[in-house]
């Protein structure tokens, strides 16, 4: 594919979604809006991507990198006058040109493929995505002459009794041939309601001047879905939601319940891994093959192994084995590493911590900052005591120790291999290989003494 470029309307500041974030920046199912549409653009491998930014540019910049080229427009005068911004980069060139809004996170990359071999089999100057909506209300209307070839596209604003009737709606999504498109944009005028450069006028200026214009009609009118307020947000990530769990579900993952069940669009899931209600997957999490997580589990920028099963628990940016059992109740935070056949039972929580092959904290336990080997018993209320109020220490057990029930083990402190240490024991020194230690007051009596 050659000679072919994209212009992404990314510069308004989005006043009706009542945010201090950035418009494009909200996310849909994890990602960025304006990264979805990026994405989308990229696979379909355009020569020149250019990004139009305008308020919080810094922050889109930061978001999307060096993926797309940039152009600022330092006044919100109109989608035409965004477009025009794009002229230092793509104005002497020749091929086709399509021109997206940075708030359509639904658009697929098919849906604008087909846009492009429509426009070409055509030999447009122009194609229109439209769509048919049932409330076309607030969206630019398509009009046809006689014969049903585009005559011009009307804003809602502007639009008559009789024009505000039309259903099939103008998506803001077009095809330009690249040279007529700048060369247009320099007729275009601001004589309407808002006193704004309207890049649909451009239709209307090549349709008067006797060039084809075309209209591309998907059958998908949620795809094209504009967010310009918090209702539409919800209604993107509702549709986006199912879009995703469809995608898993016919890729040979169970979702119990999918209207319950909320999958980041960048997370991965094996084959016959089972999903209860309640869960959700955030960001870059992948999960294995046979596994079982939920139900009302959280899991977040996080690796799961095969045939793991992980039950109301949380697990953050850590990476878990396979045939691992976690929770009910656990809570895997940050930088842990939980190695395969571990145990990590109810209302235990790990922190930056290491845990080899077999090991298991079954109940009621605190793992901070520790290197534990395999098949480690760590017992009901034992604790790395981690943190002397200003730094924090590691506390180091290795292959085949037993912790017994309550024990607090001071850190900086190593744990010898078949080490035992007893039940109620305070450790504060180092306890060597197969030793006992026993660090607790001994049991005393007062006969009589309550009478």
């Amino acid at each position: 594919m050659s000679n072919r470029y994209a212009v992404i309307l990314a510069a308004g500041q989005g006043t009706r979604m009542k945010s201090k974030l950035y418009k494009v920046l909200h996310p849909v199912c994890g990602k960025p809006m304006v990264q979805h549409v990026v994405d989308q653009v990229s696979v379909l491998g355009f020569d020149e991507i250019v990004t139009i930014v305008g308020f919080g540019a810094d922050v889109v910049q930061e978001q999307l990198g060096e993926q797309v080229e940039y152009a600022v427009q330092e006044q919100q005068l109109g989608t035409g006058h965004a477009v025009m911004q794009a002229e230092a980069v793509l104005g002497e060139k020749k091929g086709t040109t399509v021109v997206l809004c940075g708030d359509t996170p639904l658009l697929t990359a098919k849906t604008i493929q087909d846009l492009l071999t429509h426009h070409e089999q055509e030999s447009a100057k122009a194609t229109v995505l439209t769509a048919h909506a049932e409330d076309p209300s607030g969206y630019g209307r398509i009009v046809r002459n006689q014969e049903g070839l585009v005559e011009r596209i009307v804003e809602h604003k502007d639009a008559t009794v009789e024009e505000k009737e039309i259903k099939e709606i103008n998506t803001g999504t077009y095809c330009f041939d690249n040279e007529f498109l700048f060369n247009t944009l320099k007729k275009v005028g601001n004589d309407n309601a808002q006193g704004e450069y309207y890049l649909p006028d451009v239709i209307e200026i090549l349709k008067k001047a006797g060039e084809t214009i075309a209209a591309y009609q998907t059958s998908s009118f949620e795809e094209t879905l504009g967010v310009n307020d918090r209702v539409a947000l919800s209604q993107a990530e509702a549709i986006m939601k199912r879009r995703i769990n469809e995608k898993w579900m016919r890729n040979g993952v169970t979702l119990i319940d999918p209207e319950q069940t909320y999958i980041s669009v960048e997370a991965s899931i094996g084959q016959d891994t089972v999903i209860y209600p309640g869960t959700s997957l955030i960001g870059k999490t992948e999960i294995g093959s046979d596994c079982i997580i939920g139900p009302q589990t959280e899991i977040k920028q996080s690796k799961i192994g095969n045939g793991t099963v992980i039950r109301q628990s949380v697990v953050y940016d850590s990476e878990v084995g396979s045939q691992v059992s976690i929770g009910p109740f656990a809570h895997i935070r940050p930088n842990s590493e939980i190695g395969d056949d571990v145990r990590i039972g109810n209302f235990v929580e790990v922190k930056k911590s290491t845990l080899g092959k077999g090991s298991k904290a079954s109940h009621l336990s605190y793992i901070g900052d520790a290197d534990i080997g395999e098949n480690v018993n760590f017992s009901c209320g034992a604790v790395t005591v981690n943190y002397d109020g200003k730094n924090k220490f590691l506390t180091k057990i290795e292959d085949g120790a037993f912790i017994g029930c309550n024990a607090n083990l001071i850190a900086p402190v190593t744990i010898g291999k078949h080490a035992l240490v007893a039940a109620g024991s305070t450790i504060t020194d180092n306890v060597p290989g197969e030793a006992l230690s026993i660090a607790r007051a001994r049991q005393t009596n007062k006969e009589g003494y309550v009478k």
